[in-house]
């Protein structure tokens, strides 16, 4: 693993959507023996609970409508997590169509927002800022054909305040500038770097040329 002190990293993200072996625990630990950047849980239920971890994304599925992810799950973790002494981070979820169906989009059950419209994106994080949540998460979901369109991250960012991640289909440079010219706080990158870890410098040098 690459230092994270000379990269531009600023968080780890562990989980996703469907987790087939439940090692949170032991991936938190290899991290913490590269780093100190903080650790945060991306929980696809609330069986991906990890205490070991800094924080945790609570997310709020907005752009569906499946109670079970606006606040099911959430019901079921409240207890866990008030114990947990994790810091929560209450998140919109906004899943977006990436040309194919994601495992989240599946897992949950919902339909993702048009990747072509970008007004009904807007409106749903506006409701999810009206909400009270804290971050705006707009996610192509992993294996995405196509990102998140920068036409739909400014109409998001033209409309709310809140910090806006955006994550999936991010695998060039190219990409990852337009997101950040769009208006993103954060980009996320995760089965890219698996599949081409030379992407990282490439990645690198955009991300500090917007810091």
């Amino acid at each position: 693993m690459t230092q994270s002190s000379h990269v531009p990293i600023d968080f780890f993200f562990v989980g996703g959507s469907l987790v087939t072996q439940y090692t949170h625990r032991e991936l938190i630990a290899a991290v913490r023996e590269h780093t100190d950047k903080p650790v945060i849980l991306f929980p696809g239920n609330s069986l991906h609970i990890e205490p070991s971890a800094d924080g945790i994304l609570l997310l709020s599925l907005i752009s569906g409508r499946n109670p079970e992810f606006l606040i099911g799950q959430h019901v079921i973790a409240a207890p866990l997590l008030k114990k947990s002494g994790l810091e929560i981070l209450p998140t919109a979820y906004m899943v977006v169509d990436s040309g194919t169906q994601t495992t989240v989009s599946y897992i949950s059950g919902t339909m993702p927002l048009p990747h072509d419209k970008p007004g009904v994106a807007a409106c749903t994080a506006m409701a999810g800022e009206m909400l009270g949540l804290q971050i705006i998460y707009m996610d192509a979901g992993s294996g995405a054909r196509w990102p998140v369109s920068a036409a739909m991250i400014r109409a998001v960012r033209e409309a709310v305040d809140l910090p806006i991640v955006v994550g999936g289909g991010i695998n060039t440079h190219e990409r990852a500038a337009a997101a950040l010219e769009a208006g993103a706080a954060l980009i996320v990158v995760g089965n890219s770097l698996e599949t081409n870890p030379d992407l990282l410098p490439e990645l690198v040098a955009v991300v500090e040329g917007y810091r």
